[in-house]
């Protein structure tokens, strides 16, 4: 086991996962961008047939084969069905295009009547380029912290599909790759609210519990800046009791808008914190955590991703 925690990118496999809309999404393509601006050939990976992993890249439809989409930056789309004939033709040594679909059609349907099969295919696929040193560094947009578990298997499920004869000692070397924290990690993407703090401890809880993959990192999202200090609120507060009429008649019609805004900011700030703190308290000690501020912007896109990965870097040091 490693001493300490591992440098988020000195590891080689990175699985982001979290509830859905607190912008695991935004997360995955800037550490992917982050890592390949120091220079880290990069893949990111989107398990999610329906996920938009490409506009977050300002590109088109992505595919099962990777596209280089930043100098050192390559994106792709996960198919079972592509994975299975790239196992089948890799690990099986299958010689003919022909052969594979009967194969894959069986395959298919054991697939659909044993769960975990086509996990280990998205998995399989992933830390065989992760073995083979295809990449530096492979992040992958996993599924959201509901059914992350069951897609990281663990050596227990691993080993119930192996017994069954499905996949073989191809499967050892995936457990290897999984289970060495300085290697293989997982990010849990969230945001300073009840629920998606709420979701983030249960899936560490889990996680630790029913897999033996390490979690890397926590990266906070929308975290709002403090904008305004204890001086300035209670400057707010003086004009108020001053009058509102007194103060639009002296600054502007504007003026009360304008305090009405500060104190928004000042109370979804505090609202936040509370979140925040409660969050701090039930991670495991040590645990590295990251903030990203809130963007006032779209999103997603090319310039959210830029700024979420500079923000990150920031956090890391770079």
């Amino acid at each position: 086991m490693a001493a300490g925690p591992v440098p988020l990118l000195e590891r080689r496999l990175l699985f982001v996962t979290g509830k859905g809309g607190v912008g695991k999404t935004s997360v995955a393509s800037a550490i992917g961008l982050l890592a390949a601006q120091r220079g880290l050939r990069t893949l990111v990976c989107e398990v999610d047939a329906k996920g938009n992993l490409a506009d977050f890249f300002g590109v088109g439809p992505l595919r099962f084969q990777p596209t280089e989409v930043r100098e050192h930056l390559f994106a792709m789309a996960m198919d079972t069905e592509e994975s299975l004939k790239e196992y089948l033709r890799l690990q099986l040594k299958v010689p003919l295009l022909a052969k594979i679909g009967p194969l894959a059609s069986t395959f298919d349907f054991v697939a659909n009547a044993a769960p975990g099969v086509k996990e280990i295919l998205t998995v399989g696929k992933l830390t065989y380029e992760v073995r083979e040193r295809n990449y530096d560094l492979v992040v992958v947009d996993a599924s959201a912290s509901g059914h992350v578990v069951g897609q990281l298997a663990s050596r227990v499920a691993i080993g119930e599909v192996v017994n069954a004869g499905l996949v073989g000692s191809q499967t050892d070397w995936m457990i290897e790759l999984l289970t060495d924290p300085a290697t293989t990690g997982v990010v849990v993407a969230t945001a300073p609210e009840e629920m998606p703090v709420t979701e983030t401890l249960e899936l560490i809880g889990r996680l630790k519990d029913e897999t033996e993959i390490d979690v890397a990192a926590v990266v906070v999202n929308r975290v709002l800046p403090e904008l305004f200090g204890r001086d300035e609120e209670a400057i707010f507060g003086t004009l108020r009791a001053d009058g509102a009429a007194a103060l639009a008649g002296a600054v502007g019609p504007g003026a009360t808008d304008v305090l009405d805004a500060a104190d928004l900011a000042v109370g979804l700030r505090r609202s936040r914190a509370v979140h925040l703190a409660r969050l701090r308290e039930g991670l495991p000690v040590g645990l590295p955590v990251l903030y990203v501020p809130y963007l006032f912007t779209r999103s997603h896109g090319v310039r959210a991703t830029s700024l979420i990965a500079s923000s990150l870097g920031e956090e890391l040091g770079f």
